[in-house]
C-alpha cells in the first residue's frame, strides 16, 4: 500500500496530520501502570510484537524505581534477541552549516551572525574522507545545513564524491544523510546517489511547541516536516530515519509521538523507519532556552529503554552529545549504533589536534571526544562486537526485507559473522596492538558462542578471517 496524502486531504481543506496532541495526551493522562500491566507490556514487546500508544504510556508513565528497572531489564534482554552484542559504529561529516531556518535550539540558526559559515568543496570533502578512512571508519553520515545550496542535486554530487575515496585499504561503505526534507523528485535523484538511511527529524511533535521554536524558514511548516519521509518511500527510499530533539517538549508526549509516527510507517508502507534517535538539547551558539522539559540522566535512560521495547526492530542512534558514562549505560539495554571519533567542526578530521570546541564554528556541544580506537576499545573491554557491517544495504536486505529478517536466527547467520568480518578488518589495517590483542579474543568468544549454538557457518567465518589476514578486503555474508 502506498501513502497518498493526496487521497486523503477533502478539497480546499487542509490534510489532518496523523499526530493528533489530543490523543497521545488521553493516552499519558489516562494510563495509571501497575507492575502486572507493565509486566505484560514487556512480555508482549519480548514477543516480538509492536508495542500500541497505550503499551507506550504504561511504559512511560512508570515512576516505581523497581518498575523502571524491570522495564529496563526486558529491554537487554530483547537487545540481545533482537541485536545481540553488536554495536555499530559511524562518523558524522558536516558538508556545510549555511541556513535559511531560525531554530532557536541551534548554533547554526540563520539570526546567529556569529556564526561561520563554511561549505566544504570537493577537495575538502575528499581530504575529510580520506582522514575518516584512515581511522578506520567505513560508514557516514553527512549533515548539511537546511539552504537552497544544498539541493538534491548537490547532496547527490556529494555522497558519489564520498564514494569515490579510497585511502589505502580503506573505503566508505555506506553513506546516510541528514539533510532538510525534498519533494519526491528530489529524494529520486538522492536516492539514485546510492544513499543509505535518509534521516529527518521533527525535532518536537507538538505542534503548538513546534511554532513557539522556529520562528523562520521553511523547515517553519510543521506538516510539510512531518510528511517528508512519506515522499522518501514514495521515491523509493525504504530506510528512513526520525527523532526527537529532547528536552523543547515534555518527553513522553514526545516518545509516544515517535511510536505513533513509526507505526504510521507501518501501517502505510509495511516497514517502520530503519532508526530512531532521541538527542537531548546540548549548549549551542547563544541560545538562552527554558529548561522546563530538560531530561536528567534518569529520565533519559528511562526513556531509552521504553523506546527499546516499544520499536523491536530499529536502530536506536546515541551520538556524541552525550556523555561517554550515559552512552555506556543505555548501550546495555537500548542503543545499537553510536558515532566514535565525532568533530563537528567542518574540515576538523584533517586536523588532528584536540582543540577547544568553537560553538560558533559547530552546531552544538559534544560530550564525549574520544577517538574511534578509545571508543572501540571500551566496547570490548564490555564484550560488546564492535560492527562496522553494511553487508544488508548492499544486498537488498532492506525496508520491508529487513523487518522480515530481523530475527535471532537471521543476527546469528548474517550480522554477527559480518560484524567479525569488519572488526578483523579494523584490527588489522588500523588498531594498535593492545587493542587488536583484546579484539581477537573478543571475536574468538564470538565464534566460540556461535559453535555451542551449533551454527554451521563457522568454519567459512574462519576461513574468510584468514583471507583478510592475507590482504583480502570487504568479505562479507
Amino acid at each position: 500500500m502506498i501513502f497518498k496524502p493526496e487521497e486523503y486531504r477533502i478539497p480546499d481543506e487542509p490534510m489532518k496530520p496523523f499526530i493528533d496532541p489530543d490523543e497521545i495526551w488521553e493516552y499519558i493522562n489516562n494510563t495509571e501502570p501497575t507492575r502486572e500491566s507493565v509486566q505484560a507490556v514487556i512480555q508482549k514487546s519480548l514477543n516480538k510484537e509492536r508495542l500500541n500508544l497505550k503499551d507506550t504510556a504504561t511504559l512511560v508513565n512508570a515512576k516505581d524505581p523497581d518498575l523502571i528497572e524491570e522495564i529496563k531489564e526486558g529491554a537487554r534482554k530483547l537487545k540481545e534477541l533482537v541485536y545481540g552484542n553488536r554495536i555499530v559504529l559511524f562518523a558524522p561529516l558536516y558538508i556545510g552549516n549555511k541556513c535559511t531556518n531560525d531554530c532557536q535550539y541551534c548554533g547554526f540558526r540563520v539570526s546567529n551572525k556569529e556564526a561561520v559559515r563554511k561549505t566544504l568543496d570537493d577537495s575538502e570533502i575528499k581530504k575529510e574522507v580520506a582522514a575518516l578512512e584512515d581511522n578506520g571508519q567505513k560508514r557516514l553520515i553527512l549533515v548539511y545545513g537546511e539552504h537552497p545550496d544544498y539541493d538534491a542535486d548537490y547532496i547527490a554530487h556529494t555522497v558519489k564524491t564520498v564514494y569515490e575515496v579510497k585511502q589505502g585499504n580503506g573505503e566508505i561503505r555506506r553513506v546516510n544523510i541528514n539533510a532538510a526534507p525534498l519533494d519526491i523528485e528530489g529524494f529520486r535523484k538522492v536516492h539514485e546517489a546510492g544513499i543509505g538511511t535518509y534521516q529527518v527529524f521533527q525535532e518536537t511533535y507538538h505542534p503548538e511547541a513546534y511554532k513557539e521554536y522556529h520562528l523562520g524558514g521553511k523547515k517553519r511548516d510543521y506538516n510539510y516536516r512531518l510528511t517528508s519521509l512519506d515522499r522518501a518511500m514514495e521515491a523509493g527510499i525504504d530506510d528512513v530515519g526520525i527523532g526527537a530533539l529532547f528536552g523543547l517538549y515534555d518527553w513522553r508526549f514526545e516518545a509516544l509521538a515517535m511510536v505513533r509516527h513509526t507505526n504510521h510507517f507501518e501501517a502505510c508502507y509495511d516497514v517502520g523507519p530503519h532508526t530512531l534517535s532521541f538527542p537531548r538539547i546540548q549548549d549551542a551558539a547563544s541560545i538562552g532556552l527554558s529548561d522546563k522539559y530538560n531530561v536528567d540522566d534518569d529520565t533519559f535512560t528511562h526513556l531509552i529503554a521504553a523506546l527499546r521495547l516499544a520499536v523491536p526492530y530499529t536502530g536506536l542512534i546515541l551520538t556524541a552529545r552525550e556523555n561517554p558514562r550515559v552512552r555506556k549505560e543505555v548501550m546495555r539495554f537500548g542503543v545499537s549504533q553510536i558515532d566514535g571519533g565525532t568533530k563537528l567542526e567542518l574540515g576538523s578530521y584533517q586536523n588532528s589536534i584536540n582543540e577547544d570546541q568553537d560553538l560558533n564554528k559547530e552546531q552544538f556541544m559534544i560530550n564525549d571526544s574520544r577517538s574511534l580506537n578509545q571508543i572501540i576499545d571500551e566496547l570490548l573491554d564490555d564484550g560488546f562486537l564492535p560492527s562496522f557491517c553494511t553487508a544488508c544495504y548492499r544486498l537488498g536486505r532492506t525496508g520491508e526485507h529487513f523487518m522480515e529478517f530481523s530475527v535471532p536466527g537471521f543476527i546469528k547467520r548474517y550480522c554477527t559473522p559480518n560484524a567479525i568480518l569488519t572488526l578483523s578488518e579494523y584490527l588489522m589495517d588500523y588498531a594498535p596492538e593492545d587493542t587488536r590483542e583484546k579484539g581477537w579474543k573478543v571475536i574468538e568468544n564470538n565464534l566460540k558462542e556461535l559453535e555451542e549454538n551449533n551454527f554451521k557457518n563457522v568454519p567459512e567465518i574462519r576461513e574468510r578471517i584468514d583471507r583478510i589476514k592475507e590482504g583480502e578486503r570487504d568479505l562479507y555474508f
